[in-house]
């Protein structure tokens, strides 16, 4: 059994909350500079240009790339031979929290009631996925996640005759839908089967994926390309001012469903969909 403390994991979830923050991960810039490579429309080339000169900026000044910093939201995975001392550890994801938005000069957005709308002044409490795995080590994700593009999302319960046709059709109407208001180029994090909770915790998962890989089904991921080709054909471009660089990436996670359902869910994402990983 291998021992971590909380005083490593709230410094680990710290660096993580102001790192996913203030520099893009490079697979979201490479896939930025493809778009703007690709781009045909001019003033699309010039809004990708000045996200690049945004991003570059956030980097050296150490300031946010957006400043919607997020709500913290975490995709935990937890060696069944791991012991956690020296705390709780839901307690001490939430204190790294505290510590990284305050240290970070991060916004914090999060407010204890969803009625009374109270701000809780440290951005927790953090939304935590958690799975036992084997091993030895402790697995942590961060995926920042905005309003703008999360309140474009979108979840439906077809039924089972719907099928791809039914599932193309809510991915490619929740873009549309977006528009504008999700921050485009967008990245789609697409969930498909489970039941209703787990469908959406699918597609958030989804965006933590590297854009550009594909699900390792082949029937799903010809899904993911042929549903970029026809979102980047829908013509709303960067900042949704025209262009061809609609979506960055489509990655769809799959889980077994019943019989007598078909949940997809999309979980929309800017163009930086900021996720880090740590493992302890």
């Amino acid at each position: 059994m291998r021992e971590i403390n909380t005083k490593d994991i709230e410094e680990a979830v710290k660096n993580l909350c102001i790192q996913a923050n203030l520099e893009l991960s490079p697979e979201m810039q490479r896939c930025i500079n493809e778009a703007k490579d690709k781009e045909t429309n001019p003033l699309a080339v010039s809004i990708l240009e000045q996200l690049q000169e945004n991003m570059n900026i956030a980097k050296s000044d150490r300031i946010p790339i957006c400043q919607d910093t997020g709500m913290a939201v975490f995709f935990v995975e937890l060696g069944q031979e791991v012991h956690i001392v020296g705390g709780e550890l839901t307690e001490a994801i939430n204190n790294g929290v505290k510590q990284g938005y305050e240290e970070g000069y991060l916004r914090k957005s999060v407010v204890s009631d969803p009625l009374i709308r109270e701000n809780t002044k440290d951005n927790t409490p953090a939304i935590i996925h958690y799975d036992i795995v084997a091993g030895d080590k402790l697995k942590i994700t961060i995926a920042p996640k905005g309003f703008g593009s999360e309140n474009m999302s979108k979840l439906v319960m077809l039924k089972p005759a719907d099928g791809v046709e039914g599932v193309k059709k809510v991915v490619i109407d929740a873009a549309k839908n977006a528009g504008p208001n999700a921050c485009p180029p967008f990245v789609l994090g697409v969930g498909i089967g489970g039941d209703f909770e787990q469908v959406a915790k699918l597609s958030k998962k989804a965006l933590t994926r590297e854009p550009g890989s594909h699900n390792p089904l082949p029937h799903i991921a010809e899904l993911e390309e042929e549903l970029l080709v026809e979102i980047n054909s829908l013509g709303i471009g960067p900042a949704g001012l025209g262009g061809n660089s609609t979506a960055l990436a489509v990655n769809i996670e799959t889980y077994p469903t019943h019989i007598a359902g078909l949940p997809v869910a999309v979980n929309m994402c800017c163009h930086v969909d900021r996720h880090r990983s740590v493992v302890i």
